[in-house]
């Protein structure tokens, strides 16, 4: 198999419906070997819609590029209460990646 699955782990906020359901807010994504690029991704966000979204957002984004690009492109186009946990659980998936590659 040609490809990796890592998840980043951030901690939800109060109030938000995805609560009720995980206490946690996970991203995961299946990774290109090679060349580090997200080529699926999903996350523990409680509507369909939204799970859709962040698949969309980070699909395509190479992970040897390091994490700012897909940030950025977070924090210009969602502006949900999720938006931390996401940041947080992104960078947590990125430093995932990075441990890996390091055991190389």
């Amino acid at each position: 198999m040609n490809t990796l699955f890592i998840a980043g782990h951030a901690k939800l906020p109060a109030g938000m419906a995805a609560k009720s359901i995980y206490e946690t807010l996970t991203i995961t994504c299946e990774i290109d070997r090679k060349y580090g690029v997200i080529v699926e991704a999903t996350c523990t966000l409680a509507t369909e819609h939204g799970r859709d979204f962040i698949a969309h957002l980070l699909k395509g984004y190479s992970l040897m590029d390091g994490i700012e690009a897909p940030l950025q492109e977070l924090k210009k186009s969602y502006f949900g209460k999720a938006y931390n946990a996401l940041a947080s659980a992104l960078k947590d998936l990125h430093k995932q990646y990075k441990l890996l590659l390091d055991k190389k």
